[in-house]
């Protein structure tokens, strides 16, 4: 009843401006100009970023598969395809120098000046392959291949870790890239 009172004021007060609800021209204006505004920056935004996902030419390719709690890396573009898994070093075999809960038993060595494609995926549960000094960050989702490319433009080590909690562990599965110079890399592999 209340509700009732209040609607019935409102509407059949003699201060109500009656032609206040009929603007018909402007709010088709303020509308619609926007709507083309933002088509007109939508298109070629996407157009563009279409393009840039596939405008890189890899040269190498890895296959990168996120368990609980570690990480498998497959290189497969060679004639003897390479596969080891990547665990972290637990504190008391762990080096001096090394860092904690960072380092891992098997680095990922790859070329710089080179681009790569990082394949993406996981065995079991989510996980999210990280390594934000190179600005990679692909979920790894089990059943899907996802897919990233990078370009390393210097030498050195990149660390990173899984940004997905995916258990107990997930702190646990650290990340290393290793930079090297081509003849390293292909005495390596």
């Amino acid at each position: 009843i209340l509700v009732a009172y209040m609607m019935t004021s409102l509407f059949f007060n003699k201060f109500t401006h009656r032609y206040l609800l009929e603007g018909q021209t402007i709010e088709v204006i303020w509308t619609i100009l926007p709507a083309i505004t933002l088509i007109f920056i939508a298109l070629p935004s996407l157009r563009l970023l279409y393009l840039l996902d596939e405008s890189m030419d890899p040269i190498i390719t890895v296959k990168t598969v996120g368990h609980q709690w570690y990480w498998s890396y497959e290189y497969t573009d060679f004639t003897n395809p390479y596969e080891f898994d990547a665990y972290m070093i637990p504190y008391n075999e762990m080096s001096p120098n090394g860092f904690r809960l960072l380092d891992v038993d098997n680095r990922t060595v790859l070329p710089m000046n080179t681009q790569i494609r990082m394949l993406v995926t996981a065995a079991d549960v989510l996980h999210s392959w990280t390594v934000p000094a190179l600005g990679v960050k692909v979920d790894a989702t089990p059943g899907r291949l996802n897919q990233t490319s990078f370009f390393m433009n210097r030498p050195g080590l990149f660390y990173g870790q899984c940004s997905e909690i995916c258990g107990a562990n997930h702190s646990f599965m650290p990340i290393v890239i290793e930079s090297v110079n081509t003849k390293t890399f292909i005495k390596w592999i």
